[in-house]
């Protein structure tokens, strides 16, 4: 792997990074001697929040202007030509969304947040009955699954031991489907609801959503079965519909560059809301928004569930959100989509595994040997089985912050304007995007964090 290979690369495969604001070394705050202020940071976060659109700036300008010209009545005569009324406002995301995730229109929606959106879900899908109460996910969840799931048991009179977490075995870096199947096999009977992450938000693991839901299904259709997308939208090609899924929440400010906290959405199969209307509807977590739009304003003690997805609404969404999300999603219509910006993104990161495993500091997964200097990538090495994100774990592990490797590197990184993210203890998530991101980029960045595990790798001989 080499400057020139990165720069033949990049002759191939386009980037889109005019489209977006890159952050420099002046406006992050780094002062640096060797490189000029103005010179672009190299962003491998998109991961944890998206680089910002530039059109993201008109859009929202635009609904600031309807509201300082119109106020209230912008809800149902937007002054702008060409821009939807607000009472619509999160409309017309629905058709640029529901390809990314391989939906019907009729299967999703936007609304709330990440967390607030599984719990919702959940009060709607998890009915514990007979022997069936128990949730099976994965150990390593992220905090807000955790709580969700220990929280919905409890509300339902259960304890945590109704909870069927699936664990990384020791010695391993990542989660096999094996292992998985073979959880759901020996709890078949007890599954009330199985919900994992299409990706793992630490080890960048890519789950095979389409085998282990056809697993459930064909052993126990009754078993309902969700997804926690918020590392996959926007970063591999899904087909939610296909799958048989039953729902799916994802948030929007990682791979959909909605911006921070940004309006999250959800994917519920038709099967579950084709049949909809005021006398015949499961129960859920309910709103006026989710309301029959056509009585909505009537104010009437009826609920009359939209027959979509859109029916889990509760509020009215905020239009700032929306038009934010809204000019991320249509840079991705603009490129053709996730299926071809995945191509680009397999290339990318199998060139930045090659260039870390080219190190002598690269230490092979497998290995036990927690005291030697240098770095573990914990991510699968097949790219079927990740996403645009390589963990990174460097070892050995000290207490203390000044003298960790992980933190040392970090700081390096960040004093050259490699945007990254850490995970404390050891860990830090490389993200190189085909949004915006290059080849050589990407070869410059893992160039420093070589330069930054030679200038400490004689403080631990």
């Amino acid at each position: 792997m080499s400057l020139e290979q990165a720069k033949e690369l990049d002759k191939k495969h386009p980037t889109y990074k005019d489209d977006f604001f890159i952050p420099t070394f002046e406006s992050l705050g780094i002062n640096n001697d060797k490189f000029a202020k103005s010179t672009e940071s190299i962003y491998l976060c998109g991961n944890s929040l998206g680089l910002m659109p530039k059109q993201t700036s008109t859009a929202i300008n635009n609904e600031l202007k309807a509201w300082s010209m119109r106020g209230v009545e912008a809800h149902f005569n937007h002054p702008l030509a060409k821009s939807t009324d607000w009472v619509d406002i999160d409309l017309p995301c629905v058709p640029l969304l529901a390809p990314l995730v391989g939906a019907n229109e009729n299967e999703v929606a936007i609304m709330g947040s990440l967390t607030s959106n599984l719990n919702a879900l959940l009060t709607h899908f998890y009915k514990p009955e007979g022997n069936r109460t128990k949730i099976l996910f994965e150990k390593q969840a992220f905090p807000s699954d955790y709580y969700a799931f220990l929280n919905i048991v409890k509300l339902h009179g259960y304890n945590d031991s109704h909870l069927i977490q699936v664990e990384i075995p020791k010695g391993e870096t990542y989660l096999k489907t094996e292992s998985i199947l073979s959880t759901i096999d020996a709890n078949l009977n007890e599954i009330a609801l199985v919900c994992f992450p299409g990706i793992q938000y630490y080890t960048g693991q890519f789950f095979d959503i389409k085998g282990i839901t056809n697993h459930v299904k064909a052993k126990a259709p009754e078993i309902v079965v969700g997804w926690d997308l918020a590392h996959a939208v926007g970063n591999v090609p899904l087909q939610l519909h296909d799958w048989d899924i039953d729902f799916a929440a994802w948030c929007s400010y990682k791979y959909l560059n909605a911006g921070p906290g940004a309006i999250a959405g959800i994917f519920v199969h038709e099967k579950h809301t084709k049949d909809n209307t005021a006398t015949q509807y499961r129960p859920r977590l309910a709103g006026w928004w989710g309301n029959n739009s056509a009585d909505r304003f009537k104010m009437l003690e009826k609920f009359d569930p939209i027959a979509s997805a859109l029916s889990y609404r509760q509020s009215n969404p905020s239009v700032i959100d929306c038009v934010a999300l809204q000019s991320s999603l249509q840079v991705f219509e603009k490129v053709g989509g996730v299926k071809t910006l995945r191509e680009k993104s397999v290339k990318l990161t199998q060139f930045l595994q090659g260039l870390l495993t080219s190190s002598k500091y690269y230490i092979p997964q497998g290995s036990t040997d927690d005291s030697q200097f240098g770095f573990k990538i914990l991510t699968p090495l097949s790219p079927n089985d990740r996403g645009a994100q390589l963990s990174v774990l460097f070892q050995p592990h000290r207490e203390d912050k000044a003298e960790n490797v992980m933190e040392r590197v970090f700081d390096y990184l960040h004093k050259h304007a490699i945007i990254c993210d850490e995970r404390r203890p050891d860990v830090i998530r490389l993200a190189p995007l085909p949004m915006y991101n290059t080849f050589e980029e990407t070869y410059i960045a893992i160039e420093r964090l070589f330069e930054a595990l030679e200038s400490i790798a004689s403080d631990y001989v």
